[in-house]
């Protein structure tokens, strides 16, 4: 028996030695070997990080009015790993959300599936979501747009909350602000019990914007753009509206538009603000500046007569060109070369600067970008004079071979309304002005506006006179190149103007592109009637009275 008990006790000594030695290897594999591991799991018992995201700033217009505010949106999701009636959400799905159904299979092991963001209070009303037992519900940030007319300019966000063109896409960071993280230690069976609390990151507040436009000016613009596009059947207009002494953009527009609240089927083309976006050669609102540029070299007089040859086509250096019949005359002074827009007249002043005639061109802006800072602004081009050939003088004269978008032509004849400077556009309020550069002399610009109130009271822009203003301006007609072909079916036409009366005044520049209407074939009964119509309404709206 003793010898039994000996055996019994050497074994269960035998067998607890080996489970000591079996805890102690385990704990040498636990506490040494996979240190980092139960450190690691333990910081996801106990440690917790949160991150608190500011509201998205406002963007306001210059009178404080918003254009883009932020609202909540519902959004509806599902826990699948928790479903209660997986057929009853299945059957409710495939007739309400198939996108959403075609996605449950990937997500079954999942804790968490988006079923639909941003959801309309209408479908949620007409489906019953909150009878489905399995569909859980949140609140998301988004945006409300109150002016569809700021569509373009401002852009959107996207699902998340982030711009994505627009206004809303070049200042997101500033919008957004910076989140605020924070590191808790909490108590891992209480969860909602925290006894350290330490901030990692301080954040930063989401900044309101306010923009140089008015909004109402905004609104009056796209609405009488829209009447022109859609009377004359045409492909796209634009608008810009500047204050010529500091370069404020007060109106900037394109149509056709986009409803920014209701961008589920969104086209992309809509979405450019084409008076920054596009460029094309404008034909003879260039005068204007060849004008400038010939009166400043001295190679010309506004009263000096020239030979416009009294025809509508002819040949310099063997080359062929025309001018439109209504503007044919004999020997007329060159003050109403310009304001009847003969191409024949304007070509043999053209001559006279030569390459001198590229130097103005970029002088004033043209082949560069404005200064603007809005994303997909193009540079436009002028022909370089190595790259020209025996007809490019003749071209650039009449406005080809040069492409500038609506920005450009604004931002140049506001050097003509201000008395010779060139300003920088600007959209931000309370942005520093960039110092005016002086590029001509006054009495200069003096002539060309004289020669521009002659070209409205008499010439090709008197569809845009309103009478107890000083109306300047000059049309515009030009073939679009097709295929490497100048199209005659294919036009834009186009009104350069500015409107005075005493110490006010404002530069709008309309263009309409690709017409089909067939009466209306020339910048004087398309775009010159655009300008008159937004102008007066301007007027109206900020209170500048007649004589």
């Amino acid at each position: 028996m003793r010898q039994i008990s000996k055996v019994r006790t050497t074994l269960i000594f035998i067998l607890f030695l080996g489970l000591y030695l079996a805890i102690l290897v385990n704990l040498y594999f636990i506490q040494i070997l996979q240190t980092d591991f139960f450190n690691a799991l333990a910081s996801r018992q106990y440690h917790i990080e949160l991150t608190n995201y500011p509201i998205r700033g406002q963007i306001l217009d210059r009178h404080g009015r918003p254009v883009a505010v932020n609202k909540e949106t519902v959004s509806a999701f599902i826990l699948p790993r928790q479903l209660q009636d997986k057929k009853g959400l299945i059957r409710f799905l495939q007739k309400y959300f198939p996108e959403a159904k075609a996605r449950l299979p990937r997500f079954e092991d999942k804790h968490f599936m988006y079923v639909a963001r941003r959801l309309p209070d209408e479908l949620c009303d007409q489906a019953h979501c909150e009878e489905v037992v399995d569909l859980k519900f949140m609140k998301e940030p988004s945006r409300f747009y109150p002016n569809e007319a700021m569509g373009q300019l401002v852009g959107i966000t996207n699902i998340d909350n982030h711009g994505i063109f627009g206004i809303e896409q070049l200042y997101d960071e500033l919008l957004a602000g910076k989140p605020t993280k924070i590191a808790l230690d909490k108590d891992a069976r209480a969860t909602n019990f925290y006894f350290k609390r330490d901030l990692q990151k301080n954040g930063e507040q989401g900044n309101d914007i306010y923009l140089t436009i008015d909004s109402d000016l905004q609104f009056l613009a796209y609405e009488a753009l829209a009447e022109s596009v859609t009377r004359l059947e045409a492909e796209l207009g634009a608008v810009v509206v500047m204050d010529p002494k500091n370069g404020e953009i007060l109106s900037l527009v394109s149509y056709p538009g986009f409803d920014p609240n209701s961008t589920q089927e969104l086209d992309q083309a809509v979405t450019k603000l084409v008076p920054v976006t596009d460029s094309y050669e404008f034909g003879s609102i260039m005068k204007v500046f060849v004008a400038l540029a010939a009166l400043a070299e001295g190679v010309v007089q506004p009263d000096e007569l020239i030979d416009c040859e009294n025809k509508a086509e002819t040949q310099i250096d063997g080359m062929h060109f025309t001018t439109t019949k209504s503007s044919v005359n004999g020997e007329i002074t060159f003050s109403e070369v310009v304001a009847r827009s003969n191409n024949i007249g304007m070509v043999k002043v053209a001559k006279r600067l030569n390459q001198k005639l590229y130097d103005h061109y970029t002088k004033l802006g043209f082949g560069k970008k404005t200064g603007l800072n809005f994303l997909g602004e193009q540079t436009g081009y002028v022909s370089h004079p190595t790259k020209w050939s025996k007809r490019s003088i003749i071209s650039l004269s009449f406005g080809y071979e040069i492409a500038a978008t609506l920005l450009q032509v604004a931002r140049a004849f506001s050097t003509i309304a201000n008395g010779g400077n060139l300003v920088t556009p600007k959209l931000i309020l309370g942005q520093k002005n960039l110092a005016s550069v002086k590029i001509y002399e006054t009495n200069v610009v003096n002539t060309v506006q004289n020669i521009l109130r002659d070209t409205v009271q008499h010439g090709t822009g008197v569809r845009a006179k309103i009478r107890g203003y000083d109306v300047m301006g000059k049309t515009g007609t030009a073939n679009l190149a097709m295929d490497g072909a100048y199209s005659q079916d294919h036009l834009i036409f186009s009104f350069a103007g500015i409107v005075q009366k005493g110490s006010y005044s404002r530069v709008i520049v309309t263009c309409i592109k690709n017409v089909k209407n067939p009466h209306k074939k020339y910048g004087a009964n398309t775009a010159a009637p655009l300008f008159e119509k937004i102008a007066e309404q301007m007027l109206v709206h900020d209170k500048v009275m007649q004589n």
